[in-house]
């Protein structure tokens, strides 16, 4: 397929006026499925399950299975509705949406359509410079999610040129809230970043109230961004296109940047754009075409059936509206205040989602600036290197003990990053690491001062110097000391034994 040509994005700006939506649907970490009791384990024993195995019958729409909703998934849903700022519906109603595709086993998935759990709120979505912007909610709605098709013989592992597809009903039945936006107005030549800040946000909230795992690259969390552009100086809404499943915050934002160019040159060449569903791809930065795009009236919605209207009590959403927790926004605000960060040194918590490890870091003994420092820099480098997260590497905790041992004098930095190597490695806690790998910093007088004198021997004239008044000639012999110790030596003591022998 030859690659779609793009206008400038200023240019872009220029002549069209971009107009955004969002559908961000958010897998909930109950213990069993929507609408069965088949398990939902954690991310990595569900990614671990062997195909099928976390299945039961009505996941798989077997004749004569009945539905029960999950009252964990229910309570989850009004927490998630009222700290988008919605109101909670006194009674709301379970529909079928009808669509057949291969892995979904009813041919139909029950979702909510005209009766979702929860409407009209807003959310309040912070920018990387400290603009604030109020993105409004539609709805809230619950629903299940679909299986999972592996396409297999192909090149690119999608449909086309497959040679077959593989089901795996494992994620099918996973209780799902997708969040709705109303049509966003005015983000002008900022709407990519609006998009991420507005994902970001979700993420955050969802997290704070502990219903998600929300990691975008594992599907907990996922996005459709709804992208269309009107000429300036007109009223009417352009065509949309949305854009499916993106995976990351950045992706995100080059997913509406690359819409927003390549909408504005087809219609600036006096073509049309086509409502239909499109595929982002990282690895070009583009995206192709996917399916027409379905109305509501398509799916043919109808109440379903087997279910009752869900009629939460005043007092169980009450409780739940104690509960919630301080805003992302304001969480953030005060977080970086009491941390003492400026706001670069805090962005980079923040834009890399390690704003939750930091603090627990920080809550198990490590001071703000170092536990930023270890998962900024060194946590960060690896995991990028092994193309994992972060926080899939080493615990809060663990991160904590490593920097006390540093504090402490029982570890240079130089020797904590080869601790932690063994920590990730999976070699125990940074003590045992210490303690298996004799890493210690050799803080012994005599040791010190036997490598001193082998150091001096071979450098005979630094000493002279050093009494002539040359301090700095010291950082010969203490250079040396470290490398015959393997880095292992205290330098600040290594130095104080060199001038106590100098002024001998």
């Amino acid at each position: 397929m030859a690659a779609a040509k793009l206008m400038d994005f200023d240019k872009a700006l220029e002549l069209f006026e971009p107009v955004l939506g969002f559908e961000v649907h958010v897998e909930l970490n109950t213990n069993t499925k929507m609408f069965s009791d088949a398990p939902n384990p954690a991310n990595e024993a569900f990614h671990a399950a062997e195909p099928n195995t976390l299945i039961a019958p009505v996941d798989l729409g077997l004749p004569g299975s009945l539905p029960v909703v999950n009252e964990t998934a229910i309570r989850s849903s009004i927490s998630l509705g009222l700290a988008l700022g919605c109101s909670i519906a006194e009674s709301s109603r379970f529909a079928r949406k009808n669509y057949f595709y291969p892995d979904l086993g009813k041919n139909y998935q029950i979702s909510q359509y005209d009766e979702p759990i929860a409407y009209e709120g807003s959310v309040e979505v912070e920018l990387e410079d400290g603009t604030l912007i109020t993105i409004p909610i539609e709805r809230a709605h619950m629903e299940e999610d679909a299986g999972k098709l592996t396409h297999m013989g192909g090149a690119t592992g999608r449909i086309q040129g497959a040679e077959y597809s593989l089901v795996d009903y494992n994620r099918a039945g996973v209780p799902l809230v997708e969040i709705v936006t109303n049509i966003i107005y005015g983000t002008e030549h900022r709407a990519p970043e609006v998009a991420k800040a507005y994902v970001q946000a979700i993420r955050d909230i969802v997290r704070g109230l502990g219903i998600s795992e929300a990691r975008l690259e594992r599907g907990n969390l996922r996005c459709d961004a709804n992208v269309s552009l009107r000429p300036r100086g007109t009223d009417k809404l352009g065509t949309r296109t949305e854009t499916k499943n993106v995976n990351s915050m950045r992706s995100v934002e080059r997913a509406v940047r690359y819409e927003i160019q390549r909408q504005a040159q087809i219609l600036a060449d006096g073509g049309t754009i086509t409502q239909e569903t499109r595929h982002w791809h990282e690895d070009t930065g583009t995206t192709s075409p996917g399916r027409p795009k379905s109305d509501a009236d398509d799916y043919r919605y109808f109440p379903e059936p087997d279910l009752l209207p869900v009629e939460p009590a005043a007092e169980l959403i009450e409780e739940l509206r104690a509960a919630l927790p301080e805003q992302p926004v304001a969480r953030r605000r005060r977080l970086m205040t009491e941390w003492g960060f400026t706001d670069l040194e805090f962005q980079d918590v923040r834009n890399g989602g390690l704003l939750e490890v930091v603090e627990a870091t920080i809550a198990a003994g490590a001071t703000p600036a170092t536990a930023r420092k270890w998962w900024t820099g060194e946590i960060s480098r690896l995991a990028n290197a092994q193309e994992k997260d972060a926080t899939d590497l080493i615990s809060p905790e663990n991160v904590a003990a490593l920097q006390k041992l540093v504090d402490a004098g029982t570890l240079t930095d130089k020797l904590a990053r080869q601790v932690l190597e063994g920590v990730i490695a999976g070699e125990g806690t940074p003590q045992e690491v210490v303690d298996a790998r004799g890493l210690a910093v050799v803080s012994d007088d005599g040791a010190l001062i036997a490598a001193i004198d082998e150091a001096l021997a071979a450098q005979p004239d630094v000493m002279a110097k050093i009494k002539d008044g040359k301090v700095q000639a010291a950082g010969a012999v203490i250079g040396a000391v470290m490398k015959a110790m393997k880095g292992q030596a205290d330098a600040a003591r290594v130095r104080e034994l060199i001038l106590e022998r100098a002024a001998q």
